[in-house]
């Protein structure tokens, strides 16, 4: 049997690494940008789906800065792909970045980057929310979760929340009731 907690733990360590060797923080900083966590590694529940969140704010957000920080990031040969959607002119109020890395394993990460100019709509809100879901766990439903993350099928693309919701909400313990819970909370 899986010990869950503890390959979460090492995943979530991997994701560090991740992070520190890429210096993603610091390529957001050096264009005066301010790059905070989110998602399933801020609430410590990242499981087996390599996804690193990061939303970051500047005010003003120039185009030409956000694209230096990920010419910085796409230095590394590790960085297979980049991808980005504009979406400055929308609600959003922001440009979306996802990249790829590749670690020395050989795993594939997505690093998924928003870049969202400070005081709009979503200034915060995902860090409140990864803030309340952390606060809100226990080591029982923390186990549910990661043990729920876990039995997904690696084909099937849940977002996180919705397995935050069935357990912390809804009481959802194992896959099948997570099943049954998804068909009723479409």
């Amino acid at each position: 049997m899986t010990d869950i907690v503890a390959l979460a733990e090492a995943n979530q360590r991997k994701a560090r690494e991740v992070i520190a060797k890429l210096r993603v923080v610091e390529a957001w900083e050096a264009v005066g940008a301010e790059a905070h966590l989110v998602g399933s590694l801020r609430t410590g529940l990242l499981m087996k789906h390599r996804d690193i969140d990061f939303h970051i704010y500047s005010s003003p957000l120039r185009l030409e800065e956000s694209f230096a920080a990920m010419a910085q990031l796409a230095a590394d040969p590790a960085v297979g792909r980049i991808e980005c959607r504009n979406l400055l002119a929308t609600d959003e109020a922001c440009v979306e970045w996802h990249a790829t890395y590749r670690d020395r394993d050989g795993d594939e990460w997505q690093l998924d980057m928003i870049h969202i100019v400070r005081g709009s709509r979503y200034d915060g809100y995902f860090e409140r929310v990864a803030d309340r879901i952390a606060a809100a766990l226990t080591p029982l439903t923390r186990r549910a979760i990661l043990q729920l993350k876990y039995d997904t099928p690696d084909e099937v693309k849940i977002m996180g929340i919705e397995y935050y919701q069935a357990v912390l909400r809804d009481g959802v313990r194992t896959y099948a009731e997570f099943e049954a819970w998804r068909a009723a909370n479409p």
